[in-house]
C-alpha cells in the first residue's frame, strides 16, 4: 500500500512540474506558501493599475461628466514617476538601516503612497466632477495628487518587490520567480477588473467611495502579508563606514556587464510596440466587428490568458538553457503576426481570427517581458539588482505610457482624414485608423528585432554572465549571433 501510495505521490509530481511551470520553483529556502506569499505585493499593483487605467477611465468620463482631456491628463501623471525608478531601485541596492533592511523600508513607505492617494481619490474625483461650490481648481490639484501618489507608489512597491525576490531565489531558479511575480500581475489585473465592474455596476457617489477606500484597504493588508518576514536583516549594512558609491559610480559600473544602451533601447521600442493599442483593442472590436460589450470585455481575458501563457513558456524555456534574449525576440516576432491578423480581421470580419490574435499579443508580450526582464537581471553586477531592475521598469513604463497615447492621437488623426476622404474611397473606413496604428506597431517590432538582434547568443553558446552577476569560473565570452 505504501508502494502504491509513494508512486502516485511521484506521479504527482511530475505532472505538475511538467505542465505548471511554477511547481518545482520553490527550494528549501523560499518554499511554495513563502513565495506566494511575497507575490501578493505583485496583486496589488496590478489592482492599482486596473483601477487607474481602467474602471476610473469610464467612471470619470461618463459617470462624472469629467472632460476627457483632463481624464487623459490624470490617468497618464504616473507615468510621471516611472522614468525615477532606476534611482529607488538604486537606493534599495544600498540603502543603510539601523534594521538592517534594504528593500522593506522603500516597499514599505510605497505602499503608504499606493494607500495614501487611493484613500484621497474618490473625494478627490467628487470635487473634480464639479459637484461641489468650490472652484474648479481645487478639484484638479486634489485629483491629481491623488492619481500621482499612486503611480509614486506603485514604482516604488513593484521595482523593490521584484529587487527583494531575486535577493530571495535560488540563482537557478531566479527567471521562473519572476516570470511567476509577472503572472500574479497578471491575474490580480483580471480579478480586480471583474470585481470593480461587479461593484459598480449599480453606481452611485457612495458605492464609488466604498470601492477605492475599500481597494486602499486591501492593498495596505496584501502588502503587509507579503513582506511579513521576508528580508533577512542585517546590521552589516547600518555601519557608516562602509563606502556607498553614487548613482553614476553604480550605473558605470552596471554597464560593464554587457551592452545596456542597446538591451534598453529594445525594451522601450517592443514595450512601446505591445502597448500602443492598449486603449484601443476593445473600441476596435466594437466599431469595426460590431462586437457586443460583452464579448469585447472578454477580450481582457483572452490577453491576460496570452500573457500567462507566454509568461510561463518564457519560464520553462528559460529554465531549459535559451538565451533570454533570444525568447524576447520571438515575443516580438510573434506580436508581428498577430498585429497583421489583427488587421486582417477587418476586411474578413472575422471576430473567430481577432479573438485568436488577441491572445497571441498577449503570448508575444509575455515572452518579451520575461526575456527582457531576465536579461537584465542576467547582466546585473552583484549589488545592482535594484538598479538593473528599476532601469527596465523606469524604460518599459515610459515607453508604455508614451506609446498609449500616441496610439489614441495617431488613431483619431487618421480615423478623421480617412472619413474626409484625403486617402481615397477605398479606405473611408472606421478601421482605417485603427490599422494605422497596428501598422506602426508592426514597424516597431521589426526595428526592436534590428536593434536586439546583435545581443542574441548562437544556439549552444555558454552564457557569459550568471544570473546577477554571481561569476563561475568555466563561463566564456559567447559569440554574439549578429555582432559581426
Amino acid at each position: 500500500m505504501n508502494a502504491i501510495s509513494d508512486s502516485l505521490v511521484r506521479g504527482w509530481r511530475r505532472l505538475g512540474t511538467r505542465f505548471l511551470p511554477f511547481a518545482d520553483v520553490a527550494t528549501p529556502d523560499l518554499p511554495l506558501p513563502r513565495l506566494f506569499r511575497l507575490s501578493l505585493f505583485q496583486v496589488s499593483v496590478g489592482m492599482s493599475a486596473v483601477l487607474l487605467i481602467g474602471t476610473l477611465n469610464r467612471v470619470m468620463i461618463v459617470e462624472l461628466g469629467v472632460p476627457a482631456s483632463v481624464v487623459g491628463l490624470m490617468v497618464a501623471l504616473p507615468v510621471v514617476f516611472a522614468p525615477f525608478r532606476a534611482l529607488i531601485g538604486f537606493r534599495s541596492d544600498t540603502h543603510r538601516s539601523v534594521l538592517g533592511w534594504r528593500r522593506l523600508p522603500y516597499i514599505w513607505f510605497g505602499s503608504l503612497l499606493q494607500f495614501g492617494g487611493l484613500a484621497i481619490m474618490p473625494f478627490a474625483l467628487l470635487l473634480l466632477s464639479g459637484d461641489t461650490e468650490w472652484p474648479p481648481i481645487f478639484g484638479q490639484v486634489a485629483a491629481a495628487l491623488a492619481f500621482l501618489l499612486v503611480g509614486a507608489g506603485l514604482h516604488t512597491v513593484q521595482t523593490v518587490g521584484l529587487a527583494l525576490a531575486t535577493d530571495l531565489a535560488a540563482e537557478e531558479t531566479q527567471p521562473r520567480v519572476v516570470a511567476m511575480m509577472s503572472v500574479m500581475l497578471l491575474a490580480g489585473m483580471v480579478v480586480s477588473a471583474l470585481l470593480f465592474g461587479a461593484l459598480l455596476a449599480d453606481f452611485s457617489h457612495l458605492r464609488l467611495i466604498q470601492v477605492i477606500q475599500g481597494a486602499a484597504v486591501v492593498t495596505m493588508a496584501l502588502n503587509c502579508i507579503a513582506l511579513w518576514k521576508q528580508e533577512p536583516r542585517s546590521p552589516a549594512r547600518s555601519d557608516n563606514h562602509v563606502p556607498q558609491p553614487s548613482f553614476s559610480e553604480s550605473w558605470a559600473a552596471l554597464r560593464q556587464g554587457g551592452r545596456w544602451n542597446r538591451r534598453l533601447l529594445a525594451v522601450g521600442l517592443g514595450s512601446a510596440a505591445f502597448s500602443m493599442q492598449d486603449v484601443l483593442l476593445e473600441p476596435y472590436g466594437g466599431q469595426v466587428l460590431a462586437m457586443p460589450v460583452s464579448g469585447t470585455t472578454l477580450l481582457t481575458a483572452l490577453f491576460a490568458g496570452g500573457g500567462i501563457g507566454g509568461l510561463s513558456f518564457a519560464a520553462k524555456a528559460l529554465q531549459g538553457g535559451w538565451d533570454e534574449h533570444r525568447v524576447a525576440a520571438y515575443g516580438a516576432l510573434t506580436g508581428v503576426f498577430a498585429f497583421a491578423a489583427v488587421i486582417l480581421a477587418a476586411p474578413l470580419g472575422s471576430v473567430l481570427l481577432f479573438a485568436g490574435a488577441t491572445a497571441l499579443i498577449g503570448f508575444g508580450s509575455g515572452l518579451f517581458v520575461a526575456g527582457t526582464l531576465i536579461a537584465c537581471m542576467r547582466f546585473a553586477g552583484k549589488g545592482h539588482a535594484g538598479l538593473a531592475l528599476g532601469a527596465w521598469g523606469a524604460v518599459q513604463a515610459t515607453a508604455a505610457g508614451a506609446a498609449i497615447a500616441a496610439g489614441s492621437v495617431i488613431r483619431d488623426t487618421v480615423g478623421s482624414a480617412a472619413t474626409a476622404g484625403a486617402f481615397g474611397s477605398a479606405l473611408d473606413v472606421v478601421a482605417t485608423g485603427y490599422g494605422a496604428v497596428y501598422l506602426i506597431e508592426i514597424l516597431l517590432l521589426f526595428l526592436t528585432l534590428a536593434v536586439i538582434g546583435p545581443l542574441v547568443r548562437h544556439a549552444g553558446a555558454p552564457l557569459s554572465v550568471p544570473l546577477l552577476g554571481h561569476r563561475r569560473a568555466d563561463v566564456v565570452e559567447p559569440t554574439p549571433s549578429l555582432a559581426r
